[in-house]
């Protein structure tokens, strides 16, 4: 969700520009050469333009093409390759080769803001897509976060209506936080990630002052089929660092682009950016040893279960096209290898599909054939055609079985079972607990910061019409902590009375 008091400015751009010099002569898309690309052909000196100039018709062609659909969300991102080297031996953990000691791992990955369209200022209170593609030797896999380790919500089939509510109106074409907290009011699972992100680190400085988070669990599972559950988290190591309530304006101001310039400008400096990854695992039989869903992506797992340094990422090398890096570049956490599989996770489960299927829409059913995405090892399956397949497959065997082919396929990996009972059912899970970690974290920010996040949540908060729907989302945050709702209450001008009677009435799950 973007901070709604941002305004649009217009700001000269510190990017340095790169000149493109054509020392072999332009040519047109067939390779030809160019022979002039400052007049068309006329009839004539004073008649009309010919059709018969391929070159004009070919350049106006591509020019009226040269967009794709902007992604619906993170459609603002910067791109940047680096590499991963594992730092520790997990192979108890998880047979994927991205892990086994001495190898160094290709990646590209993508920081974006989530609502923003492309274009729009890059200081945002919004959360950031942190999305890292391992070109490994099993394929490519992808890590699809952000920088906080909760969501807004735990359950797919809500996602098109949470954006809905916080993109722009479909009327005024702007942002409303009567549309935005409309929704949030029915959504109490939302309070924990609202709470994050209105602190100070909800508008991070820098992409390169940021951690971040596959939010949800995945499983890893060993070359004896042993499962377990593991959360991952990427450490800055640069530390993190976000941008005060007052400061907002200013840094807009300065320069909307400051977190694309900043990452760059650091790369060209040889200053390259780290994050240590860092892993939480949990055994099948711990899931349950909570009084809240393991698998609920609006909770964060307790300090009490220890993180483990496995590996660290370096970004090295600024992309030479920004098109073909960081529009074309498509994510999808489906992309898995051996060794990590999905969870149970609702949200998980739904962006399994979701992801992969909007860059299908996007870019085209063959997006894994461009450059960014086309996995390092060969890729041999029976899909073929479409638009711009370049894939390259050979021979008539596009079918299985086969009794001619000369290669038996038999499959070397098999998805780890899982026991199943009960029925089909549409239903909450069962432990909800929607406001306690909201509280918890509220409680360990230091002074300045709970300030901060007052300042900022009812700066949006305050400017709600609706009267239900502003008591409510207050007494969500009073019954996470009185303190907090308290201070947002008289924030807003709120009957902090009422509100502590509503707060009364929510029952924790």
């Amino acid at each position: 969700m973007r901070h709604f008091a941002i305004g649009i400015l217009s700001v000269a751009s510190t990017a340095t520009v790169a000149v493109s010099v054509h020392a072999d002569g332009l040519t047109n898309d067939n390779g030809s050469p160019v022979g002039d690309n400052q007049n068309s052909q006329t009839a004539g000196p004073a008649g009309p333009v010919v059709l018969q100039d391929s070159h004009l018709i070919e350049k106006l062609q591509r020019f009226d093409r040269e967009r794709i659909p902007e992604r619906v969300v993170h459609a603002r991102g910067t791109g940047i390759f680096g590499d991963f080297t594992p730092s520790a031996d997990i192979t108890s953990l998880t047979k994927a080769e991205v892990f086994r000691p001495g190898t160094k791992t290709p990646v590209f990955v993508r920081f974006s803001t989530v609502m923003g369209y492309r274009g729009s200022p890059e200081q945002a209170r919004d959360p950031r897509g942190f999305a890292v593609k391992f070109y490994t030797a099993q394929g490519n896999w992808d890590v699809v976060g952000i920088n906080w380790p909760i969501f807004f919500i735990r359950d797919a089939i809500k996602f098109p209506d949470f954006v809905h509510a916080n993109k722009p109106s479909a009327v005024t074409g702007v942002q409303d936080p009567n549309l935005a907290f409309d929704f949030f009011s029915h959504t109490p699972e939302a309070t924990n990630m609202l709470t994050h992100l209105y602190t100070d680190q909800g508008m991070p400085n820098s992409y390169r002052h940021m951690d971040g988070f596959a939010v949800h669990a995945f499983k890893f599972v060993n070359a004896s089929g042993e499962v377990h559950y593991v959360k991952f988290h990427w450490k800055s190591r640069q530390g993190i660092a976000g941008i005060r309530p007052m400061d907002i304006p200013h840094s807009i101001g300065a320069d909307w682009n400051l977190m694309t310039n900043d990452l760059y400008n650091s790369v060209k400096a040889k200053d390259y950016p780290q994050w240590d990854l860092y892993v939480q695992v949990l055994t099948p039989q711990q899931l349950n040893q909570f009084d809240f869903d393991a698998l609920d992506d609006t909770k964060v797992w307790p300090a009490s279960i220890p993180e483990k340094k496995v590996g660290t990422l370096t970004l090295n090398r600024v992309p030479d096209n920004y098109f073909e890096s960081t529009e074309e570049s498509a994510f999808a956490p489906s992309r898995l290898v051996p060794g990590i599989e999905p969870s149970e996770d609702r949200m998980l489960q739904g962006r399994l599909f979701s992801y992969a299927d909007t860059q299908m829409y996007r870019v085209g059913a063959n997006y894994n054939s461009l450059p960014i995405n086309r996995p390092l090892v060969p890729v041999n399956n029976d899909s073929q055609d479409g638009y711009m397949n370049g894939a390259d497959r050979k021979g008539e065997i596009n079918y299985e079985p086969s009794g001619i082919n000369e290669v038996a396929q038999q499959p070397k990996y098999k998805s780890v079972q899982m026991q199943l009972s009960g029925t089909t059912q549409q239903a909450a899970i069962h432990k909800t607990l929607d406001f306690r970690q909201a509280g918890e974290y509220y409680r360990s920010l230091p002074e300045n910061d709970k300030a901060d996040l007052v300042t900022a949540l009812s700066g949006d908060l305050g400017r709600v019409t609706n009267d239900a729907n502003k008591y409510a989302m207050l007494s969500y945050f009073y019954k996470a902590d009185p303190d907090y709702g308290t201070r947002l209450a008289q924030a807003t001008h709120a009957d902090v009375a009422r509100v502590r009677d509503t707060a009364s009435h929510l029952v924790e799950n």
